[in-house]
């Protein structure tokens, strides 16, 4: 069966700094049409950051408005316009948590929630962390803590939602893997 949606038209419902919204009519496979509300976002990087033991993992507490709570997530930050996802993953490395790192190793390409919108995400894990020499100014918007967690600490904040979005729970899951591997 061919799944592919036929787009009759776009209308631009919201242009913002972070997101644009459009609404698409579209021609479903059965011939009847539906209407389809789309994010565009120009996609993220998150990072997988372990101290030198890889005994814990490197987060950042920050608030999050639409949950309406604080969360506990990896490194992470928007694409800028022109700007390749390893310039971004080192930007947000310094910006947010002060590390640079001497490699970057793409883990996973994905898209964040593919049912409304096309943010693609690139996790990576940051090899080699040292302090940055010269730090980046921070988001004026953004308030961090960090925060290092050993993967026990890490389970009981996945089990009490202080860890509850989908790039930190895969980070969290990849790390779990790597310790499996170095045990084997």
């Amino acid at each position: 069966m061919n799944f592919e949606e036929k787009v009759l038209t776009t209308k631009s419902i919201y242009h913002g700094r972070i997101i644009n919204l459009e609404e698409q009519t579209v021609e479903l496979p059965n011939g009847q049409t539906a209407q389809r509300e789309i994010v565009r976002h120009h996609g993220a990087v998150a990072l997988l950051c372990l101290t030198a033991a890889q005994d814990k993992l490197i987060l950042v507490r920050q608030w999050r408005q639409p949950l309406s709570k604080t969360t506990l997530e990896i490194p992470a930050g928007k694409i800028e316009i022109n700007e390749s996802p390893s310039v971004t993953a080192e930007r947000e490395l310094n910006e947010e948590v002060r590390l640079t790192a001497k490699r970057l190793e793409k883990i996973a390409v994905f898209y964040t929630s593919p049912g409304f919108a096309d943010e693609k995400m690139y996790l990576y894990l940051a090899h080699d962390l040292q302090p940055v020499q010269k730090k980046l100014p921070q988001d004026a918007d953004e308030f961090l803590e960090l925060v290092e967690l050993t993967m026990e600490e890490t389970d009981q904040a996945v089990e009490q939602g202080e860890i509850c979005d989908s790039k930190t729970l895969m980070a969290v899951w990849y790390w779990k893997l790597l310790q499996t591997q170095a045990k084997g």
